[in-house]
């Protein structure tokens, strides 16, 4: 359950600064975690893209 709201955390994030860069999309997203003694952290990343319809 932590770690799925961990996950969940880092997307918001992760689309909250997509969005203030001006991008609609995020493309090729990945989760990366990891730890160290008792503390552990989930990392979401990805490239912010503009989509447009041609």
């Amino acid at each position: 359950m932590l770690l799925e709201d961990a996950r969940k955390q880092a997307l918001d994030r992760m689309i909250k600064n997509a969005t203030a860069m001006g991008a609609n999309a995020v493309v090729m997203c990945r989760y990366d975690s990891g730890n160290m003694g008792n503390m552990g952290e989930v990392v979401a990343f990805g490239t912010a893209v503009v989509v447009e319809k041609v």
